[in-house]
């Protein structure tokens, strides 16, 4: 199974939807919140290109935002990613 990384924010609803799918499938990840230290955020815009949370990292697959997790599992296409 490959390494789940989800940047989160303490209010934000988006990520928890994330992470309550992630444990309805039962799988692990590392939560990183960018409100937790100066700089996170930074560093996550950096490596996502992106502003906002949740940014959601599959492995080395940059999966986006909660839209874009619950669209792959809609279209049965996360299973075979968390089970690679």
């Amino acid at each position: 199974m490959p390494d789940i990384i989800i940047y989160t924010a303490k209010l934000c609803p988006y990520c928890t939807m994330a992470k309550k799918l992630f444990d309805r499938k039962g799988v692990g990840y590392t939560e990183i919140n960018v409100d937790a230290e100066p700089g996170l955020r930074q560093q996550m815009m950096e490596k996502t290109k992106r502003r906002t949370v949740p940014q959601i990292y599959i492995g080395e697959r940059h999966i986006g935002g909660f839209d874009d997790l619950h669209a792959l599992d809609m279209n049965h296409e996360l299973d075979p990613l968390l089970n690679a």
